[in-house]
């Protein structure tokens, strides 16, 4: 079945784009959230402005996201903790910490578009990934020191 995206879709396209789709994929997920419409005449002329509004919008997002990954690309989060032998920590540093860091730094990031393979254990530099749009990641470092460490 053949839909044009309301939404950019990660892996699938963007927005305005017509895509061949299963037919159950189309049916049951994109077009009721709103994601696709069928790509039929009428359709295509009855929604082309919107289209068209869809991918003014989502540029400026792009343009925007662009502009947070580049200031979140020179911010370095630090974080105390309690370790034991060798720089394990007790606990551990989670997207939820990261989260709250990036707020409190003045940053409005959704925490689910903070990417960690597993959560930070061991002191050292790390590098956590934020994916803030699709194609645009920003990279923070995550600094975690000894809590006994002077400053």
């Amino acid at each position: 079945m053949n839909v044009v995206l309301l939404e950019t879709i990660e892996g699938l396209g963007s927005v305005g784009q017509e895509v061949k789709v299963k037919d159950g994929y189309a049916r049951n997920y994109l077009i009721p959230k709103g994601l696709a419409l069928l790509a039929t005449d009428k359709n295509i002329k009855a929604f082309k402005s919107k289209i068209e509004a869809r991918i003014r919008s989502e540029a400026k997002s792009r343009e925007h996201a662009q502009k947070l990954s580049e200031q979140l690309a020179s911010v370095t989060l630090r974080f105390k903790a309690k370790t034991g032998q060798e720089g394990k920590l007790f606990g551990s540093i989670t997207t939820s910490d990261i989260f709250e860091q990036l707020e409190a730094k003045g940053f409005e990031v959704d925490k689910k578009k903070i990417h960690l393979a597993e959560p930070i254990r061991h002191t050292g530099t790390h590098e956590v990934d934020v994916r803030l749009f699709p194609g645009v990641v920003a990279s923070v470092k995550v600094e975690v020191v000894p809590e006994d460490a002077a400053d």
